[in-house]
């Protein structure tokens, strides 16, 4: 038995526009060649007046003749369009194959793709290879872009509008004996062949139909134009169109006739924005991103999350459940984990696999989930879902019913998984070897627990939890908020990876090995990488590519220069990693029936945290610290202050002990800045060195632990969100070893590699830095730089505060 779980209440709507929409395939082809295609459904007009006089063209139409004529784009266009009907009536679909045979063009494809490929070639003359990937270039919404692949990640996005031709007669095989082939290429015999006029942005809509519908912000006249004038076409009428334009505000009217027909079709109503923008960026922009009544449209239909604006995604993944929670757990879509079901095991496979392919080369971001669930009574199910990420209503999504067929449901369960990925199930499940093949699915390696997001504290558990509690109140409050699903979810929000489907924080430590991996091979080849060119922007595509497959999103986008693989790979990557060590910390513990999880999770720190009491003079001494050393952070429109409302001293087991570090030179109190989604992971294992080096503060000095003296500087990482500033700052005592090197600039990546090799202790000078004068001596030798920040020396170095590296 198989069922979908999914309505389809648009499908009747989708088959109505691909009807409507052949039509206008077949005239955008025309078009493409040149051709002038009269609509079947008008009389021809013949521009005479009343009186049987010719009427003057009107001016727009005398604009375009003046342009046209002079430079022979008409007759150029009407001479290509007159050889395009000739060849098609003397050469077959093979004869045309193999002149591109012949002359070192792609023969592959379907028909449609072979004629066009054939036609260009023959007029115009053989295309050179994209000089980028080696790939076959083709005329594609007017302009020549590359068809090849990059590298097995990501399509090459080579494209141009005046490619590079081979020079030299063309070849025709000796058996193809046509007169007129032969007769047309002798007559062109020495001759060079005629430039292909390429208008991109008077194409920009073509082989569109586009209907306008109520009050707009300017008249319908002036949006027809608009839209003529860049080769689309305008209808009176809903039926057949490609979308509806019209403004939010004749939405919120309730619409007229035409409107609401548009919205029981399923047709798309967008806002005016989408001509606008269309004919700025000179490319027509995806209709779904200006969507105007995705809340109202029947189910089935929303818009993806990625094309939501930001606040309302954030709105609807951070209460979202989560679907997937990790390697053990059965998908919510399947609804059979209501019915006793969980997932199938034998000889030591959990059968459970999710997919991703992010391919900013042709817009591809999907995903995919295949699980084996056992219900009672041994009724074996197949669980697939497989569509674009953050859209569930456009995938494909089914639940086979086995039975007792357990050999039947593995061996289909195997085939699904070697169409997907193009591997093998085994080898990859049991010594997780895998090859990426090009356009395939890559496996997000699932480990077996439960992700933060669904195995943390819940709001409304965090309550009953505390009372329970055991700790110091203090205490609870800390614990409360590391093992809440709060702090992780906003993290994971903001960088777009809150995928319901996915557990991105449940992966396996090889996963994120072979993230480290991808991240350092990816700081190296950007070493040699051009700023620009074809070149550099297949290269940042593919790099891009890469990455958002291996920790999906659903706002992918193509990275550019060594700032943003900081803040979006490097960061984000330490930010997965640290979610990761949560989940396994405080794995299901508020699902058990524990009297007291949260003293249960504070045992598993394996740390002691003690409140600082305010009379105290640590606690005098480190607000002193915080106050001369903080200035106020802006974010947009907002200044954020500082006010301290707890102090805790922790001992942790994953650090040296303070008896070992008072014994060691040059220490210093430095702050420490982390988000609280990190801080968990520092108390349980430590602080890591920063991932790589990258020429930009954080990382400019390798694979070391940072610090500052500027309570300011830490400041900007210790945050819960962008929108939630309360955070936790860190005061860790730091030995900066008997040397103490002290750099101006930014280090390149062999110096410091020196750093690393010889463990030293580096200081970045900033361009404010702490006044001496008022530095303050704690306990066993430890020095206090609390003084007020002062411009320093370093005026145009690329630190803004001091930065200590250890």
């Amino acid at each position: 038995m198989v069922h979908e779980t999914r309505s389809r209440v648009h499908a009747v709507a989708q088959e109505e526009g691909k009807v409507a929409s052949k039509k206008q395939k077949s005239e955008n082809e025309d078009q493409e060649r040149g051709q002038h295609v009269p609509s079947k459904n008008k009389k021809p007009v013949d521009n005479k007046g009343q009186d049987g006089e010719s009427e003057a063209p009107t001016k727009s139409k005398k604009l375009k003749a003046d342009e046209s004529e002079p430079n022979g784009r008409e007759a150029a266009a009407r001479d290509f369009a007159e050889f395009c009907k000739a060849l098609g009536e003397h050469l077959s679909l093979d004869d045309m194959r193999n002149i591109l045979e012949a002359n070192e063009q792609d023969a592959s494809g379907s028909e449609d793709a072979v004629v066009l490929r054939c036609e260009d070639m023959m007029f115009y003359g053989p295309l050179e290879k994209c000089p980028v990937c080696g790939g076959q270039l083709e005329f594609k919404g007017w302009k020549y872009r590359c068809t090849g692949n990059y590298s097995e990640w990501a399509r090459c996005t080579f494209s141009s509008n005046d490619p590079s031709r081979r020079s030299g007669p063309i070849e025709v095989p000796d058996d193809i004996k046509d007169d007129f082939i032969r007769k047309w290429l002798k007559q062109h015999e020495g001759k060079e062949f005629p430039k292909r006029d390429v208008d991109e942005e008077a194409h920009i809509f073509s082989g569109m139909m586009i209907a306008l519908s109520g009050r707009m912000s300017r008249s319908h006249g002036y949006f027809k134009e608009q839209i003529m004038k860049h080769g689309g076409k305008v209808n009176n009428s809903v039926l057949g169109v490609t979308c509806v334009v019209a403004s939010p505000a004749e939405r919120d009217k309730g619409g007229s006739g035409g409107f609401a027909e548009a919205l029981e079709r399923g047709t798309p109503i967008v806002s005016e924005n989408w001509i606008i923008d269309s004919i700025e960026k000179k490319e027509v922009q995806p209709l779904a991103a200006y969507d105007i009544v995705s809340d109202v449209v029947p189910e089935g239909r929303g818009l993806p999350l990625g094309q939501l604006d930001p606040s309302e995604e954030a709105i609807e993944t951070l209460a979202a459940e989560v679907k997937l929670a990790g390697k053990r757990s059965v998908h919510k879509d399947s609804k059979l984990e209501k019915d006793g079901g969980c997932v199938f095991e034998k000889d030591g496979i959990i059968y459970n696999c999710a997919f991703a392919v992010c391919d900013l080369g042709c817009q591809m971001n999907e995903l995919c989930i295949m699980q084996l669930i056992m219900v009672p009574e041994n009724r074996l199910h197949l669980f697939y879902k497989k569509g674009p990420i953050g859209h569930d209503q456009m995938a494909e999504e089914r639940v086979e019913d086995f039975g007792s067929r357990i050999n039947d449901a593995i061996k289909e369960f195997v085939r699904l998984f070697e169409e997907v990925t193009g591997n093998e199930f085994e080898p990859w499940e049991r010594q997780k070897k895998f090859e990426k093949k090009s356009m395939k699915m890559y496996p997000l390696d699932m480990d077996v627990g439960v992700d933060v997001r669904h195995g943390g504290a819940a709001l409304r558990q965090l309550g009953s939890a505390a009372a329970h509690c055991k700790l110091d109140p203090s205490v609870s409050f800390l614990v409360k908020q590391l093992c809440g699903q709060e702090i992780y979810r906003y993290a994971l929000m903001e960088m777009a990876q809150d995928l319901p489907d996915l557990p991105i924080g449940m992966l396996t430590d090889l996963h994120l090995k072979r993230g480290e991996d991808m991240l350092l091979q990816i700081r190296g080849d950007a070493e040699s990488v051009a700023e620009s060119g074809p070149e550099a922007d297949a290269f940042w595509t593919e790099v891009s590519s890469k990455w958002f497959t291996l920790f999906p999103t659903t706002r992918p986008y193509t990275m550019r220069g060594f700032e943003q693989i900081a803040d979006n790979v490097a960061s984000g990557f330490e930010t997965v990693r640290d979610i990761n060590d949560a989940s396994h910390l405080i794995g299901d513990v508020f699902s058990s029936t524990l009297d007291d999880p949260l003293s249960e999770c504070y045992k598993k720190l394996g740390c002691s945290i003690n409140p600082v009491t305010e009379d105290s003079e640590d606690y005098k001494m480190i607000l002193k610290y915080l106050e001369k050393t903080y200035e106020p952070v802006k974010v947009e429109d907002v200044v954020y202050g500082v006010s301290v409302e707890r102090i805790y001293a922790v001992e942790s087991s994953a650090f040296p002990s303070y008896e070992k570090i008072k014994n060691l030179p040059n220490k210093i109190l430095l702050w420490c800045g982390t988000r609280s989604s990190n801080l968990l992971r520092h108390l349980h294992k430590g602080f890591l060195p920063a991932v790589c080096h990258l020429p930009v503060p954080g990382y400019m000095f390798g694979k070391a632990i940072v610090c500052s003296d500027a309570a300011a500087e830490a400041a900007r990482y210790g945050f819960t969100a962008v929108d939630r500033p309360e955070g936790y700052l860190v005061l860790a005592v730091a030995s900066l070893g008997e040397e103490i090197k002290e750099v101006t600039g930014t280090p390149g990546a062999e110096e410091a590699r020196v750093f690393e090799e010889k463990k030293m202790g580096v200081k970045g000078v900033g361009r404010k830095t702490t006044d001496e004068s008022e530095h303050i001596s704690w306990r066993d030798g430890v020095i206090v730089p609390c003084g007020k920040l002062v411009p320093s020396a370093n005026k145009d170095g690329p630190l803004e505060y001091n930065e200590y590296a250890v």
